[in-house]
């Protein structure tokens, strides 16, 4: 361990449901601010569920050449507006760096769907000889990264991860190790995720995933809570820089916190439903803590994957307990998702950045909406129910599950 470099993050950036910007979002965090509401993407008339997260008063050509927003799907839009939030907000010069050891991870779980499903709309309608030259670069998943990589020069390690929900998790974990192993001095991460389209909503519902409380969309996300049903669809991006320490330090970043460890296991129970005893999220919650040289006594918080469904909020307080014992009960633990909904891909990024701010801050953001613990189901962990805490914390996981049984968690601590 002492041989490995250390990997710390220097900037962040996010749009999401509640913010167009760090600043905004932590704040909306605090104040317990819900982005969930009625979606005006779509014509949701014949839809079964009738609200989402949506980024609201979003304009990328704030940040993007019109021309290029056209060529691009809004999942791109997403991750190159927060991606320009976080380069500037970490002070790099990117021009003075060494291209070849500065890259981007990103993950996304679906990639371009609105893209894709216009396209295939024209396609029928229109025949192949109308199809846009556009789809494939504007649809495929790793067409973020490789923006990114384009805008700034950056020519060193350039991949995107596709794990479902746990994307972005596992492409943060994939750039700390880059650094770390000494592949890179810089790195950017995080995910980005577009999936409000009318093939992305109706094959949710068709799961049966979503939560369907069409009558009060602000309290529909609601993670361990006796009356949740369902996860709320949203989009967005979080975006974070990585940087070894020693070269951070030399340049006098701000330095918000260090990622310690990454833990990633499989559940190889089910394409859709998590293990019900919690045992891979446990092991994965198990190897962040091993890799980053933690006991489970020296973690304070959680942010939990916490989805607001009625088999994963219980699979992970059981995988909670199996992985800190007796120290479960002393955890705070709280859902990104309560307020911003499941940002699919993205999610991971907008959750280690809300880490992120709690370390530097003093201050962990609240699980709302949470006004009936299910108690009954074993969901009996103190998920700071409605109001934020000031209190400083110094080392927090952050856990990122997806569909196909992918398990990630992230080992995060001040500096």
């Amino acid at each position: 361990m002492s041989s490995r470099r250390r990997v710390v993050v220097t900037g962040l950036g996010t749009v999401n449901p509640i913010a167009l910007s760090v600043p905004e979002y932590w704040q909306g965090l605090l104040a317990g601010k819900s982005g969930i509401a009625p979606l005006t993407l779509l014509d949701v008339t014949h839809f079964k569920v009738k609200f989402g997260g949506e980024v609201k008063g979003y304009d990328p050509t704030k940040t993007i050449e019109p021309r290029e927003v056209r060529r691009l799907d809004r999942f791109c839009h997403f991750a190159l507006t927060a991606a320009a939030e976080a380069i500037a907000d970490s002070g790099l010069d990117v021009g003075k760096l060494d291209p070849f050891r500065a890259g981007v991870i990103l993950g996304s779980g679906i990639g371009g769907i609105a893209e894709f499903e216009e396209g295939v709309t024209v396609l029928n309608a229109k025949g192949p000889g109308r199809v846009s030259p556009f789809v494939i670069p504007k649809m495929i998943a790793n067409s973020a990264a490789g923006n990114i990589s384009i805008k700034y020069n950056l020519r060193g390690p350039n991949t995107t991860v596709s794990t479902a929900c746990s994307s972005a998790a596992h492409a943060l974990g994939d750039a700390m190790r880059q650094i770390r192993d000494g592949f890179a001095d810089v790195m950017v991460s995080g995910g980005s995720e577009a999936a409000i389209a009318p093939i992305g909503l109706a094959g949710f519902i068709q799961c049966k995933a979503l939560s369907e409380n069409n009558a009060d969309p602000t309290h529909a996300s609601r993670p361990f809570d006796k009356n949740r049903d369902g996860f709320v669809l949203s989009e967005g991006a979080g975006i974070l820089v990585l940087e070894e320490y020693e070269r951070a330090k030399a340049r006098g970043a701000t330095i918000y916190c260090e990622i310690c460890g990454c833990g990633n296991t499989a559940d190889a129970f089910h394409i859709t439903a998590p293990h019900e005893d919690g045992s891979g999220a446990a092991e994965a919650m198990v190897q962040a803590m091993k890799e980053a040289g933690w006991n489970p006594a020296d973690v304070q918080y959680v942010n939990a994957h916490g989805t607001s469904t009625p088999l994963g909020d219980v699979a992970e307080t059981k995988a909670v307990k199996r992985a800190f014992g007796d120290h479960a009960k002393k955890l705070m633990i709280s859902s990104t998702k309560s307020l911003i909904g499941h940002l699919l891909g993205a999610s991971g990024g907008v959750e280690a950045i809300a880490c992120a701010l709690s370390l530097k801050h003093g201050a962990v953001h609240p699980t709302i909406n949470l006004d009936n613990q299910d108690v009954d189901a074993g969901c009996d962990l103190d998920y700071i129910p409605n109001t934020a805490r000031q209190v400083r914390v110094s080392k927090v996981l952050s856990n990122s599950f997806g569909f196909g049984g992918h398990n990630c968690s992230l080992a995060l601590a001040a500096v």
